[in-house]
C-alpha cells in the first residue's frame, strides 16, 4: 500500500554574499524559533525542489560526487540530490537570528529551496566519532572517516 504525506515548508533558503545562507521562516512558525539561538549549529531538512520530477525520483544509483571515476553506488549510500523522496539534510553553523530570518554558515542548499524543518545540532549525540565510510572514493563525503582496507 502506498501512502501519501503532505509536507509544508516552514521557510525558504535565501543566499547572501554567496556563502551565508538565510532561512526566511514563515510567520506562522516564528514561535517555533524560541530557544534556537542558544545553539551553535542546526540541522536543516529541506526539499530538493529542482529534482522534483519522475525521472530524477527514479534514479536509484549514481556515481558519488558526480564523478564517473567513482563506482556506481545506490543513492541511499550517497548524499545525491536525486532519490525517491527528495529530502535533503545539512548541518550549518548558526550565525544569528533577525526576526523571521535565521542566518547560517555552511548551509548546503540552493536559493529558493523549501525548508521542511530545523533541529538543533546536539554535540553529545549527533557526533558519532567511531563512524566510518568507504575508502574507495577520491572525495570523502561529509567528513566521514574512511574504513581501513
Amino acid at each position: 500500500m502506498t501512502e501519501t504525506y503532505l509536507l509544508k515548508p516552514i521557510g525558504w533558503v535565501r543566499k547572501q554574499d554567496g556563502r551565508q545562507g538565510i532561512i526566511e521562516v514563515e510567520a506562522a512558525y516564528l514561535p517555533a524559533l524560541l530557544g534556537l539561538a542558544q545553539y551553535s549549529h542546526v540541522w536543516v531538512i529541506f526539499w530538493f525542489h529542482e529534482n522534483d520530477n519522475p525521472r530524477d525520483r527514479g534514479i536509484l544509483q549514481v556515481h558519488p560526487c558526480r564523478n564517473p571515476a567513482n563506482p556506481l553506488t545506490g543513492v541511499f549510500a550517497t548524499r545525491a540530490p536525486v532519490r525517491p523522496n527528495l529530502i535533503g539534510l545539512s548541518a550549518a553553523r548558526l550565525l544569528g537570528m533577525e526576526g523571521h530570518r535565521v542566518i547560517l554558515a555552511g548551509l548546503d542548499a540552493r536559493e529558493g529551496t523549501p525548508v521542511l524543518d530545523m533541529k538543533p545540532y546536539l554535540a553529545e549525540s549527533d557526533a558519532i566519532h567511531e563512524a566510518t565510510g568507504p575508502s574507495l572514493l577520491p572525495h570523502v563525503e561529509d567528513g566521514v572517516k574512511p574504513r581501513d582496507g
